[in-house]
């Protein structure tokens, strides 16, 4: 065999991971078909900092003007004629609350939508008959980061996604992605909590961050082989090169 010949095999050496089943598949212990019941029911609370677009109807339609913001253009394309009508939102402030139109401050935070709704139309009742209220969460984003295929952020649009819908997102994780401990962040009640969670088992659907939050942030740490190949591909010339010497001169040695 000649040196020629020999650096494909010392380079393997250095630069290649063994990555076992065990490390890559999820859900490795569902094993047989079977039934799971769903026992977290995920309910959508808003928080300060939420945007809300709020529209109010009923089938009297005199005097419903004042309770809906207007809707405005807006141009993707700086310069062109056409663009996208967007209805206003409403900005839960810190307080909590919101500045509605006749009815003034209206504290909608820590609130289900429908609770939400429910004080609305109550607040409303006194000046519209039957009032319909529609409330949607149009600021609904979540941060992917780490070992996945297409890290970043990314807006949803209905208020209920899964962890595992969300690693879909962005493209799902790569092969050095560390499947058995993935961080999530959370901001609850003026603290950040962290919850680690383990996508290769079954459990992770009875995990409290299964279904996200708004702003909630995914953190897919690497695998073992990911970090030792930081390493060596920095130092990989230099050992490949002293290598392919020791080689060459066991070669003359053994002449």
């Amino acid at each position: 065999m000649t040196i020629k010949n020999l650096y494909p095999v010392i380079a393997s050496l250095f630069l290649t991971s063994c990555v076992s089943k065990k490390d890559v598949v999820y859900f490795q212990d569902i094993r047989d078909a079977h039934e799971k019941e769903i026992i977290k029911n995920y309910n959508t609370v808003f928080e300060a900092d939420d945007l809300l677009a709020i529209t109010v109807s009923s089938a009297d339609m005199l005097g419903l003007e004042p309770f809906n913001l207007p809707s405005v253009s807006f141009n993707p394309i700086p310069g062109s004629i056409s663009g996208e009508r967007k209805q206003l939102a409403y900005l839960i402030k810190k307080d909590g609350t919101i500045d509605f139109p006749v009815l003034g401050k209206v504290k909608l935070s820590k609130l289900s939508k429908i609770e939400a709704t429910k004080v609305l139309k109550d607040k409303l009742s006194s000046y519209i008959k039957n009032p319909i209220v529609h409330i949607e969460l149009v600021n609904f984003k979540i941060t992917v980061l780490g070992e996945v295929k297409n890290p970043g952020v990314f807006t949803i649009p209905n208020e209920r996604i899964s962890i595992i819908e969300a690693i879909g997102l962005a493209g799902d994780l790569t092969l050095t992605g560390k499947r058995s401990d993935i961080l999530v962040v959370r901001e609850d009640n003026n603290k950040y909590k962290y919850h680690r969670v383990n996508i290769t088992s079954e459990e992770i659907f009875n995990s409290p961050v299964f279904y996200l939050k708004q702003n909630d942030a995914i953190y897919v740490t690497p695998n073992n082989a990911q970090i030792k190949s930081s390493s060596y591909n920095k130092n990989a010339p230099l050992w490949i090169s002293a290598a392919s010497v020791i080689v060459s001169l066991l070669i003359l040695l053994t002449k």
